[in-house]
């Protein structure tokens, strides 16, 4: 009979193992498999797994956690310093947005009066007109003087 199925894992580049069977007899299909003991998660880079725990103590690690701290305590100054300046351009927004309302009002008002106006202008030029009548016109009438 065919030996029994073994599994030998590997690890390539990516920090993701390969585990080809070692079958006789049977095509070998590798199967990617994560490196970590969860089994869910994404493969840890090299870099990060070569780091050990660190000596909380060492000159180096408080050098590092004051420059972590102060690149933390910079990224929040810059946040809200951020929000303020969106809130302030919020405001002069508003305070635009207010303005041109109050023009748009203040130029139907002003638009209103002129075309009223107008119409008036135009109904008494109506009036003053005649339509020509089919009688001459007298002496007084035509405008000669004569």
């Amino acid at each position: 009979m065919s030996k029994p199925s073994q599994q030998k894992p590997h690890a390539d580049q990516n920090g993701v193992s390969v585990i080809q069977a070692q079958t006789s007899g049977l095509q070998q299909v590798p199967q990617l498999v994560p490196v970590s003991p969860a089994g869910g998660g994404k493969a840890m880079p090299p870099s990060k797994s070569k780091k050990s725990n660190p000596d909380k103590d060492s000159d180096e690690y408080r050098m590092r956690r004051e420059r972590n701290n102060l690149a933390v305590k910079k990224s929040r100054m810059r946040s809200k310093q951020k929000a303020q300046d969106t809130q302030q351009r919020v405001n002069e927004l508003k305070e635009e947005n207010e303005r041109l309302e109050a023009k748009i009002k203040l130029l139907s008002k002003e638009l209103s009066v002129l075309k009223d106006l107008f119409l008036e202008h135009a109904h008494n030029l109506a009036d003053n007109v005649q339509p020509p009548s089919t009688e001459a016109p007298g002496p007084a009438q035509n405008g000669s003087g004569h």
